[in-house]
């Protein structure tokens, strides 16, 4: 008797801690498992068939894969961390300190995307505000440099992970990518400028050194490598040679850089492709989703963003549409919405909560205020030019 009370007391416990991990891992991977979900439920619509072959774009795949990795490498010997601390440095008020944070997020996206510049810089913005008493201002600073590394990738191709993919599925010419895109891309630098301008120019002092110092020869290896991955994203090169070559090369170089590939991203892409296709394929929505993008493409990808996030939006509505112009403007703008509006914004709240426990609620106020005010402004541009 005691015994079976011990075995059902031991397998309750284990039940119990099984479940808390998968919640702890669904709540860590939301969007990877809505696009998993989705990917079920409309797989039980459309059941698997031969066509579900032409739902993937493996050239997006493998292009996101080599950059994300290229990304990891450099980042583990901390190339991102120095060149970020030496701007900062010559820095001397919060003012300047703090738009030097904001710049670097924005630039890092154009070069490593939205979600690896979260994750290499907002640790750097910790730094600076901790080391000089300053966390007072941590929310603020993690949001502008949230806006900055959604709005700052949308100028290239490969800054954006739904760019990546409407520039491959559509074959965008490169400079009219960039036309398309410069104009809300200066406006938001201008905003997020005026946005910084507004805190005080108290005195900034960091006395700690740097520790890390860059090792040449990787360094060299890595930042080719970042530069093959890049000719790829162009097609200057075929996507599969870059598949053959970055992989083999990391996998003596450094092996880890290829274990801390965001996995989950590509997952939540294979996902979504499924996904849309299989939307594409359902005549109700397929009507629907043509109608709507037909009146107004710019509007309708802009809310859909709100809703299902601006990755899934893209490659949903770029099923039922050929207007990529505002298809483009629609889902990079309408990353600054909501949380859930991109998985950039999901980045930056996990890292503030995870510093200030408690403080989720003002933060998310004040992440709605800002995040709101830029989609309404740079929507309101965008009508203007097209």
């Amino acid at each position: 008797m005691t015994y079976q009370k011990n075995f059902h007391h031991r397998h309750s416990v284990d039940f119990h801690r099984l479940l808390s991990e998968l919640l702890l891992l669904i709540r860590k991977n939301i969007v990877l498992t809505i696009a998993i979900v989705l990917a079920i439920v409309t797989s039980c619509i459309v059941p698997p068939d031969a066509q579900y072959a032409d739902y993937f774009d493996w050239k997006t795949l493998t292009c996101l894969f080599c950059t994300l990795a290229v990304v990891c490498a450099l980042k583990n010997i901390k190339f991102f961390t120095i060149l970020a601390r030496k701007i900062v440095d010559s820095t001397g008020n919060l003012r300047i300190a703090v738009i030097a944070l904001v710049y670097i997020t924005f630039l890092g996206s154009m070069l490593i995307s939205n979600d690896m510049a979260l994750l290499t810089f907002l640790p750097l913005g910790f730094f600076v505000l901790t080391s000089t008493g300053k966390e007072k201002h941590m929310a603020f600073v993690f949001i502008m440099q949230n806006i900055a590394a959604n709005l700052g990738g949308m100028l290239t191709p490969f800054g954006n992970p739904q760019n990546l993919y409407l520039y491959s599925k559509f074959n965008i010419p490169t400079g009219e990518f960039m036309l398309i895109m410069l104009l809300p891309f200066l406006a938001s630098i201008a905003l997020i400028t005026i946005c910084c301008l507004f805190l005080p120019r108290d005195k900034l002092s960091i006395t700690e050194a740097c520790p890390y110092k860059l090792p040449a020869k990787r360094t060299v290896l890595y930042l080719v490598l970042f530069a093959l991955s890049i000719v790829i994203v162009f097609h200057f090169i075929p996507y599969w040679i870059g598949l053959i070559v970055i992989p083999a090369i990391l996998f003596f170089a450094d092996r880890q850089a290829l274990k801390d590939v965001d996995y989950g991203l590509l997952a939540t892409f294979f996902c979504f492709f499924i996904f849309a296709g299989n939307m594409a394929r359902i005549p109700a929505v397929s009507m629907l989703f043509a109608s709507l993008l037909e009146q107004n493409t710019l509007l309708v990808s802009i809310l859909s963003c709100q809703v299902i996030s601006n990755v899934p939006s893209a490659i949903l509505l770029s099923q039922f549409t050929s207007n990529y112009p505002a298809l483009l403007l629609g889902v990079n703008i309408g990353g600054t919405g909501p949380l859930i509006a991109s998985l950039a914004s999901l980045i930056s709240f996990r890292e503030y909560t995870a510093h200030n426990p408690g403080k989720a609620g003002s933060y998310l106020v004040k992440f709605s205020a800002y995040s709101f005010g830029f989609v309404i402004v740079l929507t309101a541009l965008c009508y203007l030019i097209l």
